[in-house]
């Protein structure tokens, strides 16, 4: 697994445009890759639009899109995917991810929806993603997301999740915070949960800090510091998986720059780790 060819190396941190000023003045050394949504700039021009293109052409960048709604019963916006095509050309994006969730009914719900876990939902969702790999002409990644309710559930999470990703032969974008806030909204275990995802299809992987809403309840709002359990969670993931890429997302109440990349070098600190436990391991067992 660690001679995998990933879209992207390293430690990288999500591109918002309150960033963008005081990022610049930062060592490009300091960051690997970033990501943004493809929603947020297509069509942005300007000044702006200057900005963004000089940090594509500064750093490796992947993209995260929003409101593709994968699983919705309306028809697939090709306008919108047919923009988002050249936008990845344009800017020689890395990769292309979307949530695996819907978000519209013939308009946007502004909320990220769980899919119903059945049989039929699998089919459903995985022609749709064949269908856009088709259209974009290149492989899609979907990522687990967190849920805080599971209607007309007949299937596991995981199961649901493992089915979907390989009747859609597409990969995975492996967000170790969602698996953290769903094992406790839902009481499974965490670790078991990860040991059961297809780490050959993982191409990179996002870390965030979400909100105590209480005992039993977490709220994933990308508005605060990453905490121990879900640090250790990726270190799991880099044992089980092998040490993948692996972002940073911050979207709420930004702390200072410097502050901020402290998580990113936290990241690249425990792949740094477990390449070296990984090494140890080989020389062991020679």
């Amino acid at each position: 697994m660690s001679n995998r060819q990933y879209p992207v190396q390293g430690a990288g941190l999500g591109l918002r445009r309150a960033l963008m000023g005081s990022l610049w003045s930062q060592s490009p050394e300091n960051i690997d890759f970033m990501e943004v949504a493809p929603e947020n700039w297509i069509g942005v021009g300007g000044r702006l639009g200057h900005q963004f293109r000089a940090y594509t052409e500064r750093y490796p960048f992947v993209c995260h899109g929003l409101s593709l709604s994968i699983g919705s019963p309306a028809p697939l916006d090709f306008e919108l995917l047919s923009r988002v095509k050249t936008f990845l050309d344009q800017h020689q994006v890395r990769y292309y991810t979307e949530h695996l969730s819907y978000c519209s009914d013939h308009g946007h719900l502004y909320d990220l929806m769980p899919i119903p876990f059945t049989e039929s939902a699998v089919h459903y969702v995985s022609g749709r993603i064949r269908q856009v790999q088709d259209f974009l002409g290149r492989r899609i990644a979907v990522e687990n997301v967190s849920y805080y309710a599971a209607p007309q559930q007949e299937m596991s999470e995981i199961d649901f999740i493992n089915a979907v990703i390989a009747e859609a032969d597409c990969d995975l974008l492996l967000d170790v915070n969602n698996i953290y806030v769903n094992s406790i909204n839902h009481r499974y275990n965490a670790e078991e949960f990860l040991a059961q995802l297809p780490g050959e299809r993982v191409v990179y992987a996002h870390i965030a800090g979400h909100y105590e809403e209480a005992e039993d309840l977490r709220v994933d709002t990308h508005g605060a510091d990453v905490i121990d359990p879900v640090w250790h969670l990726l270190d799991m993931a880099y044992q089980q998986f092998g040490v993948v890429p692996t972002l940073l997302e911050r979207d709420f109440n930004m702390p200072p720059v410097p502050v901020l990349l402290e998580e990113v070098t936290r990241i690249r600190q425990s792949q740094q780790s477990a390449l070296q436990t990984g090494e140890r391991g080989k020389i062991a067992n020679v």
